[in-house]
């Protein structure tokens, strides 16, 4: 079996895949409509498998990183990408205002608003996956970067290097009439092939 055999998914893998993101990130969706005071909408999951060099392909210029590391359960890291927008609107509102509060440059404020949104929502996520998978999981509070698309190098450190192929999953996000946008969830092939052998292994 060749490398490049290896770590490529077959359709019941994708499937399995688009399921386990369908009910994580539904669930996750319901934590950030309380964090925000709106109705938020995910819709169904867009699973591809990719070369590392496109992961960034959908952004223009900066875009807002959020690396969720599993400490427990599953081995490796996931990473969470958002538009600069996205994540001006969700902190206004998370502060109490009406998200049109959205001018001027991302700051420390807006990066610690998106860890805690994406913390609360990945820890539901996480919650849901140990029920699907049949094993506890648990994550590190995520770290959280602004990144130029244009340096992918970043992105290579937040991964081993020698992973080529990644799973990405886009999802199309509304969040009232304020946010009509697209989050990506990005991971390893080899973080997926793991994630369906204990959610096939806990059927039997």
């Amino acid at each position: 079996m060749t490398d490049l055999e290896e770590f490529t998914l077959n359709n019941e893998q994708m499937d399995i895949l688009g399921e386990i993101a369908n009910i994580s990130m539904g669930n996750s969706a319901t934590t950030l409509s309380m964090m925000v005071n709106k109705k938020v909408d995910i819709t169904t999951p867009n699973v591809k498998v990719i070369k590392r060099s496109e992961a960034l392909d959908d952004y223009e210029k900066t875009c807002i990183f959020v690396q969720i590391h599993y400490v427990k359960g599953l081995e490796g890291n996931n990473v969470l990408v958002l538009k600069e927008h996205d994540v001006k609107v969700m902190t206004d509102l998370m502060m109490g205002g009406d998200g049109s509060n959205t001018a001027g440059e991302i700051t420390e404020l807006h990066l610690s608003a998106a860890s805690e949104a994406m913390n609360q929502m990945m820890g539901t996520s996480a919650t849901s996956l140990s029920s699907m998978l049949g094993v506890a999981t648990d994550i590190s509070t995520p770290v959280v970067n602004q990144i130029d698309v244009e340096s992918i190098k970043v992105f290579e450190k937040m991964f081993d290097t020698t992973y080529d192929k990644f799973v990405k999953i886009a999802f199309r996000m509304t969040i009232g009439d304020l946010i009509d946008s697209v989050m990506v969830q990005l991971y390893p092939v080899q973080f997926a092939l793991d994630m369906c052998d204990k959610f096939m292994s806990k059927g039997k």
